[in-house]
């Protein structure tokens, strides 16, 4: 064989391993762009990014939903509508091998325990404790509170968008870079959680914030007719991209045509006027954020804003065990729908967490089952994180590194640093330790003002 063929052939091989290498590299390349360069190309050339995209959905497709759970059939099932129905159950210690113990806020260890979670249970303030409810008085038919400008978000910037709109309400002059200097200090960072803005408005601004959960069209509307724009988080259905989680800044209703009127920072209008919603349309998807919501305010208003939050949602069991119940109601009306087994999990897990009972844990962790044979949306995990915490919290630290593993396989899921901070916990209670270091520094390294994380790489490194 002449030299030349020789070469050719040797050509042609080398050739074919780099199409071989490159086609095997490809998902892993196309899935580190960037999203904010995908959303500005499809913003200065649609065409050319429906090409991109197409290609990107070719070799790095997004999964449809959320692993399901491999169960355990072995194990019985706890009637949950039982144990909402108790009163008042013992206190529990939750065996749980980890070298660091993380603690949450509000619990009753938390004053000895130097942790903290990635979700503290905010309560207002110097809270009250009423002895009498006074009558509410009637609520006019239609409010609409002038002055509540909209903000229109950077990438993916909603949070600090929408906190940016009720502060310039309130008189403050910052911007939305400011806000997100702290709240987003990466670009890339995908989620900003109702508990992380009411720390910054509490901590960084002259004004406070209250951040529930169990909301609804009446306490809206409370709020709004007292004078005080509401920012709801709620689910969003876009027909190109699917489902996404997302911050409405709400400002006015009206009874007579069931609306309610809102500035959206993602889908505008931007000229002020605001967005126009069905009662309906809210009720659909607040509740698949739990109904949470958060309300900003000057500290003289403090004694007002508690009034109408009342004694329920100012206490943290009470408002969770609210919830657990709403939800427990929904999923037995609609048994397939996930967003009801999923927040009854989170309400269950948060009641865990105030009373340390394993059987909130477990009552967490089959609701979370439930909602993962149904169906999650894969970025469910992008905004709640509590199945992290009931499977960490019940011994099933696989479940925790699947769920971390699923989400952390996307460009967006890669840029949640929850997700690593709840895969470390996973990873120390399986006694790697240098796994959960990584996992924690990974965490701050999409937000480096995320302090549950480096308190948790502190404890690691005493």
């Amino acid at each position: 064989m002449r030299k030349r063929t020789k070469n050719l052939i040797l050509l042609a091989v080398a050739v074919q391993l780099i199409l071989i290498i490159g086609l095997l590299a490809l998902p892993s390349i196309v899935g580190a762009i960037p999203g904010r360069y995908r959303v500005a190309l499809s913003e200065r050339s649609p065409l050319l990014s429906d090409i991109t995209e197409g290609v990107i959905e070719r070799v790095a497709p997004v999964a449809t939903a959320l692993p399901a759970p491999e169960l355990d059939v072995t194990v019985t099932e706890m009637d949950i509508s039982s144990l909402l129905a108790e009163q008042s159950v013992a206190t529990m210690t939750v065996p749980t091998a980890t070298a660091a113990p993380i603690v949450e806020v509000g619990t009753a260890e938390a004053a000895a325990e130097p942790a903290v979670t990635a979700e503290p249970t905010l309560v207002p303030t110097a809270t009250p404790s009423p002895t009498v409810t006074p009558t509410p008085e009637p609520l006019p038919d239609r409010v609409i509170i002038e002055g509540v400008g909209v903000v229109k978000q950077t990438f993916n910037n909603c949070g600090p968008a929408n906190l940016t709109q009720v502060l310039n309400f309130h008189g403050s002059d910052i911007t939305q870079a400011e806000v997100a200097s702290y709240l987003k200090p990466s670009a890339e960072d995908r989620n900003v959680s109702p508990w992380q803005i009411a720390d910054y408005v509490n901590e960084r601004t002259s004004f406070m914030a209250s951040a529930q959960s169990g909301g609804s069209l009446e306490i809206l509307k409370r709020f709004l007719a007292a004078g005080f724009p509401v920012v709801i988080e709620k689910g969003y259905q876009l027909p190109d991209s699917g489902w996404w989680g997302h911050y409405l800044t709400v400002f006015g209703y009206d009874d007579s045509k069931q609306e309610i009127y809102s500035q959206d920072s993602y889908l505008g209008p931007f000229d002020g006027s605001g967005r126009t919603d069905a009662y309906s349309e809210i009720e659909k998807y607040w509740p698949q954020f739990n109904r949470t919501f958060y309300v900003v305010y000057p500290p003289e208003k403090q004694e007002a804003v508690n009034a109408i939050l009342g004694p329920e949602l100012l206490d943290p069991f009470s408002m969770w065990k609210k919830v657990a119940g709403q939800a427990d109601q929904q999923r037995k009306d609609n048994p397939d729908d996930p967003f009801a087994w999923f927040n009854l999990g989170t309400s269950l897990t948060r009641m865990g967490e105030l009373t340390g009972n394993a059987e909130y844990y477990q009552g967490g962790a089959q609701a979370f089952d439930r909602a993962r044979e149904i169906g999650l949306p894969p970025r469910m995990l992008w905004y709640q994180f509590r199945p992290y915490m009931a499977y960490w919290k019940v011994g099933r630290a696989d479940d925790v590194i699947a769920l971390a593993d699923a989400t952390l396989e996307t460009q967006g899921g890669r840029n949640v640093e929850e997700t690593y901070w709840y895969k470390g916990h996973a990873l120390l209670s399986k006694g790697d330790v240098a796994g959960a270091r990584a996992a924690y520094q990974a965490a701050l390294e999409v937000n480096k003002n995320f302090y549950p994380a480096q308190i948790s790489l502190d404890s690691l490194n005493q």
